[in-house]
This record gives structure tokens, C-alpha cells and sequence, in this order.
């Protein structure tokens, strides 16, 4: 095997991991599935609404926001951090919406506006402060999944519910699949038609920053572990994967939590094999899944398209 690519050990890339190093890469695979899968049904409702870019404007806005919640409670500790990073999202949204709304500026570009701004006002701040404030930008940019397992656990009435990054990550994909539940049918309607929910008692304003309240806490609550930047592809890679397979809303949610699943394993092993970032790995796998659907989806796949071009004239329509 040449020197790019290490060579293949069985027992430590497939074997190790659901045996012996079992409670170790478990957690990362878990934390990987919940992120992904968290990321993917929020990400589901912004493709719908056409805003992808929406969660790349909040996880850059992320950085001033845990430099300022530094500066104030000098200390790293998980709650002013994520309360930083929360309030910078928020604000972030807000900022977005002031922008479009208020001037003649088009959405894409105020999103390119306030991230790019807020993103720069955080790299000013760990700058001046650099002395005060221990920040390795490679893991804002990509997070460390790997080391989910070494946190503290969670503990509550006698009961261990993991390292707290796996534990907070799982309240929150519990929280979001609990709110899609209750408020399926506001989230459709807002997402497809605002004049058709207006008419139905829908305040489609309430119901986007809701999804944006909860997409900030999302990014935010998967920051730690993928970063900035990989966040982003979980936010898109599984319903856009999904998207291709079906089009009905609660298919591509299941499709959705699928691919995680799917994405978080072989992600593990992947990365295990050519000794990179996990969370990387992870998201290479997605995008593996999702080339797999647009050559082979049952209606518009490039297999399809391509079987129906060649297809005899009055021949029945060919479905993959």
C-alpha cells in the first residue's frame, strides 16, 4: 500500500471497535448518529424553506459569542458557552431577517452580511485576546468527536447517561423530534405556503424564528464535537439524500435518521482506516450516500434518466 493511503487492518478498523474499544468509539458513533440525525431533521425544514445557507450564517456567528461569554465569566465551563454561542446565534438570525426586511438586500446576501461580519468580529477578539482565551481554531472549524468520551459524565438520580456532550446532544434530538411531532402540521404549511397559513391561524413569523431558535441550539449543542464547518454538511447531506429517494415530508425524516445511522458507523471506520478526523470521515460517508441516491433514485437518478433516454419509443416508463 503506498504511504497516502495506511494499509488495512481488519481487527483494529472493524473489529476493535465493537469489542475490545467498544466504550470508546460506541460514545463517538452515538454522539455521530445524534448530531447527524438532529442536524438532519431540523436541516430537512430549511431546505424546504430554501435557507441551506442559514445554518453556515449561525455556526460562524457561533465564534464572538464564546469569546464574549469568555470575557465576561472567565470561565470555559459548558453553560456560559453554550449561553455565548446561543445568544450569538440568536443574534445572528435577527440580523439576517433586520437586513432583508429592511432593505432592498436579498436574503443570500444579507446571510453572507452578517455571518462573514460576525465570523471576522470573533477572529478580532480571540486575536486581542489571545493570552486569556485557550481556543484552537482547528476545533472551532472542525470539532473533535474523538474526544466525546473523555468529558465528565452526566449524572442524575443515580442513573449515568454518558459523557454530558452525548447526554445534552440526546435531550435536544429527543427535544426535536418531540417538537416535529406537536407541530407537524405548522411547520409543513409555514415551510410550503405563508399566505395558505396566515388563513389557517399560522403566524408564519412566529414559526421561522421558532426553527431558527431551535436550529441555533442545535449548532451550538453540536459545536463542540463537528465544528463550524462540518455542521453544515449535517444540516444538508441527509435531506438532500433523502429528498431523492421520496418526496413525501415524514419519509425523508426517517431517510433522514437513516443516513445518519448509516453516516455515524461507517464514518468511525473510515476514519479509523485512513487515521483522520472522525467527524470528517463522517461526513465523507454522507456524501458517498448521497452520490449513491442521485445515480440509483427510483424517479429522477442519473440511472434513470439515462435508461428512459435510450428507452424503445412506446415503451412503459422505466423506474429503477
Amino acid at each position: 500500500m503506498n504511504e497516502l493511503i495506511p494499509d488495512f487492518d481488519w481487527h483494529r478498523v472493524v473489529v476493535s471497535p465493537w469489542t475490545t474499544d467498544f466504550g470508546t468509539f460506541g460514545w463517538i458513533m452515538l454522539m455521530g448518529f445524534l448530531v447527524t440525525a438532529t442536524c438532519g431533521l431540523v436541516g430537512n425544514y430549511l431546505l424546504l424553506r430554501r435557507l441551506a445557507l442559514m445554518g453556515d450564517a449561525i455556526s460562524h456567528s457561533v465564534l464572538p459569542g464564546l469569546v464574549i461569554a469568555f470575557l465576561l465569566s472567565q470561565s470555559r465551563g459548558t453553560l456560559p458557552m453554550f449561553l455565548g454561542a446561543l445568544a450569538a446565534g440568536m443574534l445572528a438570525t435577527g440580523l439576517i431577517e433586520l437586513i432583508h426586511t429592511k432593505t432592498r438586500v436579498k436574503q443570500d446576501a444579507a446571510m453572507g452580511i452578517a455571518f462573514s461580519t460576525l465570523f471576522a468580529i470573533g477572529v478580532v477578539l480571540t486575536a486581542i485576546f489571545t493570552a486569556q482565551v485557550d481556543l484552537d481554531a482547528d476545533c472551532v472549524l472542525y470539532g473533535e468527536i474523538a474526544f466525546v468520551p473523555l468529558e465528565p459524565h452526566a449524572r442524575a438520580g443515580g442513573w449515568d447517561f454518558g459523557p454530558e456532550p452525548v447526554a445534552r446532544m440526546g435531550a435536544v434530538f429527543l427535544g426535536v423530534v418531540m417538537l416535529i411531532v406537536f407541530f407537524y402540521k405548522e411547520l409543513l404549511v409555514t415551510s410550503f405556503d405563508a399566505g395558505l397559513s396566515r388563513s389557517l391561524g399560522i403566524n408564519p413569523a412566529v414559526a421561522h424564528f421558532s426553527l431558527m431558535a431551535v436550529l441555533s441550539i442545535v449548532i451550538v449543542s453540536a459545536f463542540e464535537s463537528v465544528g463550524a464547518i462540518l455542521v453544515i454538511a449535517m444540516l444538508i447531506l441527509p435531506g438532500a439524500t433523502a429528498s431523492l429517494l421520496t418526496k413525501r415530508l415524514g419519509r425523508v425524516h426517517f431517510l433522514s435518521v437513516l443516513h445518519a445511522a448509516i453516516s455515524a458507523v461507517a464514518g468511525t471506520h473510515l476514519g479509523l482506516w485512513l487515521e483522520c478526523s472522525l467527524g470528517a470521515a463522517m461526513v465523507v460517508c454522507g456524501a458517498m450516500l448521497f452520490a449513491l441516491a442521485w445515480i440509483f433514485a427510483p424517479d429522477n437518478g442519473l440511472v434513470t434518466q439515462w435508461l428512459r433516454r435510450f428507452a424503445p419509443a412506446g415503451a412503459p416508463p422505466v423506474r429503477s
